[in-house]
């Protein structure tokens, strides 16, 4: 990673600390008391020595002193318990916000978007980099700025006793942040290329798991197993690479915190046996000088050790900051805040002049496209994998861009609220997600005022009522996680009451009987055709069967509409690629 990409990362990661500054404050705060706490004790300490030892003062003058250095202990136990509370509030603010950014750019993104990396990336993404980032504005921040006013204090406190002392610990501290920058550049670095390859890994497991079945018909498991095996000893290399700087940053600083403390000794050692006479303003060096020194000298660089253990933290999180602000600044389809002039139940109208679907990365996904439907009215599309089909329901639906004109009943679809936009639409796949415990609640998904009787129609309808009475509880059955209670062709049809019980003005069908048996097909297609006739609807299909019964059907080849009218004229034209279409899928059954 270069120096200008570490410094915009480390710049965002501030940025994001304005969200707990109350926090941060709190935690620098206690940290500066806790630093007057550890003067105190050191003070009191060499006050009860040098009066013990060299003034040989009796043990009953010392007990209020001896008091106070209890109760100062005491504080400063207290102030450590409440720093890690404060601190760890601190970090969950941010955290929970980076979080809703990230779902909500996801959500802005859409599935057609979000697809484009395996789950498991995803997962790595939003649990494991953002927890990653807990301890850099926990600890490591408020400890930035500690590490600068404690040891200040501690020379402030030394040097009137003894300035030579003073000199030699602020000579020596600039080495120990110096050389843990060098290494710690190092260690971010190794961070971010261990987050790359755990998004990789979680990734690639998650789709092996996914496809254990399949692997295991093609005689493929052992030859997975090993590959991830060898992908696990990468990472473990990674991660020890990573610990590795860690432990070498950490040695640097004892080194030369050790060295610094040494020079101190020895100055008071050759001090009191009368060979160095500088460093106490021409008076004696005093038993009490040299304790407070030594007893300050350690704490001088205990918060530059604190720093260098947090150091770690600020790594693992300009790692994990790389892939978030890439993300987060991903360029996906942004919708503007205008409405509808009639919302509600209206079907709506559509108009495309020259427009042209793009993938994220700004790949032409379809088009150009010119077409108009009119409100009611039914539209098939049909065509090989990959003709576009799908890319234009997305760019509907407001998950993908695109370039060109986009008209919603005259008003610019990049222009409308993604919600209010999204209000007027319903839509069933080929693979219906049902997110509620229970069937009632995924059928009234989103739907809030809905009457009894309106929840039995859809359900007539929808033929639901065909396998409801095998369910004892009816409508409060818990359909398990990822629907596993309910049959395909049973989700399919509770996606299809969903969409009849709040008729929108457009109606988006993508191969909505695709993974149905005959049966199913049958009842789904006759419920969906009894709904086209209350709402502009445009079906995407395989089944030209299916599209019998539509206003017309577009037929699209590589992104373009390269025919359209309806099913009695397109397969009356032998040579049109409606009719070879036709062909084939009877050469296929």
């Amino acid at each position: 990673m270069d120096k200008t990409r570490q410094r915009e990362l480390i710049s965002w990661l501030k940025q994001q600390s304005k969200l707990s500054q109350r926090w941060l404050r709190l935690s620098m705060l206690l940290g500066f008391f806790s630093g007057l706490t550890i003067i105190a004790q050191a003070w009191l300490m060499a006050t009860l020595l040098h009066g013990l030892i060299v003034e040989q003062q009796p043990r009953e003058t010392f007990v209020n002193t001896f008091l106070l250095l209890v109760i100062t202990i005491v504080i400063k136990a207290v102030l450590a318990w409440l720093r890690e509370r404060v601190g760890f509030h601190c970090g969950m603010v941010v955290r929970q916000e980076i979080r809703r950014l990230v779902l909500d750019r996801l959500q802005q993104y859409g599935p057609a978007w979000i697809q484009g990396k395996p789950a498991g990336s995803w997962a790595t993404l939003i649990l494991e980099q953002i927890e990653d980032m807990q301890d850099y504005y926990a600890r490591y921040l408020p400890q930035m700025y500690l590490a600068v006013f404690i040891p200040l204090m501690a020379v402030i406190a030394i040097f009137p006793i003894n300035w030579a002392a003073a000199v030699i610990l602020l000579a020596t501290a600039p080495l120990i942040p110096l050389f843990m920058a060098l290494v710690g550049m190092g260690a971010a670095d190794a961070n971010r290329r261990n987050f790359i390859a755990l998004g990789r890994l979680s990734g690639n497991f998650l789709d092996r798991l996914r496809g254990l079945d399949t692997l295991r018909v093609f005689h493929r498991a052992e030859a997975e197993v090993e590959q991830i095996n060898q992908a696990s000893e990468d990472f473990r290399k990674r991660t020890m690479d990573v610990l590795r700087l860690a432990f070498l940053s950490s040695a640097v600083l004892e080194f030369f915190a050790s060295i610094s403390i040494a020079v101190v000794a020895v100055y008071f050692g050759f001090s009191y046996l009368g060979d160095l006479n500088f460093g106490s303003y021409g008076l004696p060096v005093t038993l009490f000088a040299g304790f407070l020194t030594l007893i300050l000298a350690p704490e001088f660089f205990q918060p530059l050790r604190d720093l260098g253990t947090f150091y770690h933290a600020k790594a693992q999180a300009v790692g994990a900051a790389e892939s978030l602000v890439t993300f987060l600044d991903a360029k996906g389809e942004t919708m503007g805040n205008g409405t509808l002039q009639h919302e509600g139940n209206s079907a709506v109208t559509l108009t495309a002049e020259n427009v042209e679907v793009l993938s994220a990365d700004g790949t032409r996904l379809a088009g150009p496209l010119n077409f108009t439907v009119t409100a009611n009215s039914s539209v098939a599309i049909v065509g090989h994998s990959g003709a576009g089909k799908s890319s234009l329901l997305n760019a509907l639906l407001g998950f993908l861009p695109y370039h060109g004109s986009l008209r919603i009943n005259g008003v610019e679809l990049n222009e409308l609220d993604s919600n209010s936009w999204r209000k007027q639409l319903n839509w069933v796949g080929q693979n219906p997600h049902l997110p509620e415990q229970t069937l009632r609640d995924n059928i009234t998904l989103g739907c809030t005022d809905v009457s009894e009787d309106e929840l039995q129609r859809a359900i007539k309808n929808a033929y639901v009522d065909e396998f409801l009475p095998s369910f004892p509880e009816g409508l409060e059955t818990l359909v398990g996680e990822n629907a596993a209670r309910l049959s395909v062709g049973q989700a399919q049809r509770v996606a299809v009451a969903r969409a009849l019980l709040r008729p929108c003005g457009l109606l988006l069908l993508d191969e909505p009987t695709a993974s149905l048996d005959a049966t199913s097909e049958h009842y789904v297609m006759d419920t969906l055709s009894q709904a086209t006739h209350h709402q502009t609807t445009l079906l995407v299909t395989h089944r030209l069967e299916e599209t019998q019964g539509f206003d017309e059907i577009w037929v699209m080849s590589e992104g373009q509409l390269v025919q359209s009218g309806d099913y009695l004229t397109l397969s009356q034209q032998p040579n049109g690629p409606f009719a070879k279409l036709l062909t084939s899928r009877t050469q296929e059954l």
